[in-house]
């Protein structure tokens, strides 16, 4: 079977559950970090007592590598993303990865696995994953001095296979993540999210679920939460209690550079009920890029978003982002890295 057809069968597989044959991996004992190597994808082997298993210590990024209209293959963003990962290991009080280091392991994995990046509107998703790796299950009040530092691929196709729909979000007030490690990309925050997403899934068929503590919107399970016009976007002020999205950031550039006013701020879930009369609404994130919002559900009501349909506007952004993204259109922001 040919690269071209394993990736073309990749594609057709759940987002994410395929991975290219090869990982970087790097480890830290003894202060320091050893060179990394470009391996065989494998499980790894570890002691039942890793820091890892019993306290969470883990951070990972999600980013992705596109193949442009010339064939090449550029990633997305790589700085940026680089710059949360060492922000989330030291939160986590994790060995904080060296820059320079993590970089490489990114680039040269991806040039080597350069035939795995499908083209549009696949994508080539990275997975720079942390761990503590300390044998001790006496450390709950201790980091963990040791950890193993990986990079796996996986050939995605387009997150919305089925084509781009209004998504249905039921408004929760009530805390996701503790304050402190709401921006921390780790898995404790996706796990403090599944239960509540999968109950409101079961009882109103909601797609995710937009936490609003308090009654100020914060963000889903998994994405950021923008309110989008012809001429704004509004959406939470930076701070501890969330993720700070690269997508978010990338788009917010956009909006600005397409004359929209950007409003950073807090948004009270009346505002944004009332907002929904007219206007737009979205969630950004890597795999998905931009999903557009059709309804809403609070407290037992559903209340409709625009027109119900997945916005004009939203479209226009979503648009304009991928365009960069495959070489479509120029990269003034000089976001893109060419890799092979």
């Amino acid at each position: 079977m040919s690269m071209t057809q394993t990736v073309e069968d990749a594609l057709k597989k759940p987002f994410g559950t395929v991975y290219a044959d090869k990982m970087a991996v790097a480890r830290y004992k003894d202060g320091v970090w050893t060179p990394f190597d470009i391996q065989e994808v494998k499980p790894f082997e570890m002691h039942p007592a890793a820091h890892v298993f019993h306290y969470s210590s883990t951070c990972f990024e999600g980013l992705k590598c596109h193949r442009q209209v010339d064939g090449s293959v550029h990633v997305f963003r790589l700085d940026r993303h680089i710059e949360r990962f060492r922000n989330s290991a030291e939160r986590l009080c994790l060995p904080i990865p060296d820059a320079d280091q993590v970089d490489a392991m990114v680039c040269e994995l991806v040039a080597e696995c350069a035939d795995w990046a499908p083209v549009f509107p696949g994508s080539l998703y990275v997975r720079p994953t942390l761990i503590g790796t300390l044998p001790s299950i006496g450390a709950a009040a201790g980091p963990s001095t040791e950890a193993l530092l990986f990079v796996i691929l996986s050939p995605v196709g387009d997150y919305f296979s089925g084509g781009l729909r209004p998504l249905k979000l039921l408004v929760e007030e009530k805390m996701r993540t503790a304050p402190t490690l709401g921006m921390v990309k780790t898995g404790g925050n996706y796990a403090a999210a599944l239960y509540a997403t999968r109950k409101a899934r079961e009882k109103y068929g909601t797609d995710q679920v937009l936490f609003a503590p308090d009654g100020f919107i914060q963000e889903t399970g998994a994405a950021n939460f923008l309110m989008i016009s012809e001429d704004r976007i509004v959406t939470k002020a930076l701070d501890p209690s969330f993720l700070h999205g690269v997508t978010r950031d990338s788009l917010l550039k956009i909006g600005a550079r397409m004359g929209k006013e950007i409003e950073e701020r807090e948004i009270s879930v009346d505002e944004l009920l009332t907002w929904a009369k007219t206007g737009e609404c979205a969630l950004s994130g890597t795999a998905a890029v931009l999903g557009g919002v059709g309804s809403l559900v609070y407290r037992e009501e559903t209340y409709t978003v625009g027109t119900g349909d997945y916005g004009d506007e939203t479209a226009k952004m979503r648009s304009a982002l991928v365009d960069i993204q495959r070489g479509k259109a120029e990269d003034t922001f000089g976001w893109l890295k060419r890799i092979s």
